[in-house]
């Protein structure tokens, strides 16, 4: 291991293929949770993004479902859609997890690229710059149609919910996997 690197332990399932046929529910919280798109222009840059990602090569066998853009987070999901390629054995000599084209954290370490390098453009040029995302986002394996059609629900109830009780996502998060990195 090299000692220069922090230890990082992936908590995904050990023997899911991330790029598997199926709905991945992902929550991806801004830094610090501050209120970014709160503001229209920004919040418009990570709508666009998202719905740019079945475009991109990496991300051809994707196709979007729900989404929403809050002032402090996003939620959405991704229907892989495509019989998993392959298997590719990827090892890294500091035991790191390693994003594969075509997984749920490449789609996703991309998205949050993109939005990031959009929004640190349009804030340098006022002036300002800043981290857009805390590291790492949650994920949810959907397994069947019945949660499928709750978290569709969850999702489009999610702006009255905020209106109501801010403090609902940490209860949602507390039932999906974090993944560090991306």
């Amino acid at each position: 291991m090299n000692a220069s690197k922090p230890n990082r332990r992936s908590i995904r399932l050990p023997d899911w293929d991330y790029r598997a046929e199926a709905y991945y529910f992902v929550t991806i919280c801004t830094h610090q949770r501050q209120y970014l798109f709160d503001d229209p222009r920004l919040s418009e840059i990570a709508i666009n993004a998202w719905d740019y990602i079945p475009q991109q090569p990496h991300a051809r066998y994707v196709a979007l479902d729900a989404r929403i853009i809050m002032p402090d987070h996003m939620h959405g999901i991704l229907h892989l859609t495509a019989e998993p390629q392959t298997l590719v054995s990827v090892s890294d000599p500091d035991d790191r997890q390693v994003l594969i084209p075509g997984s749920v954290g490449a789609i996703v370490g991309n998205y949050k690229m993109l939005v990031a390098r959009r929004v640190k453009a349009m804030m340098k040029a006022a002036g300002t710059d800043m981290k857009v995302w805390q590291r790492g986002y949650w994920e949810r394996i959907i397994r069947v149609e019945r949660e499928l059609n709750a978290i569709r629900k969850y999702i489009q109830e999610n702006p009255l919910r905020w209106s109501e009780d801010r403090d609902n996502l940490d209860e949602l998060l507390g039932k999906m996997r974090y993944v560090d990195g991306a």
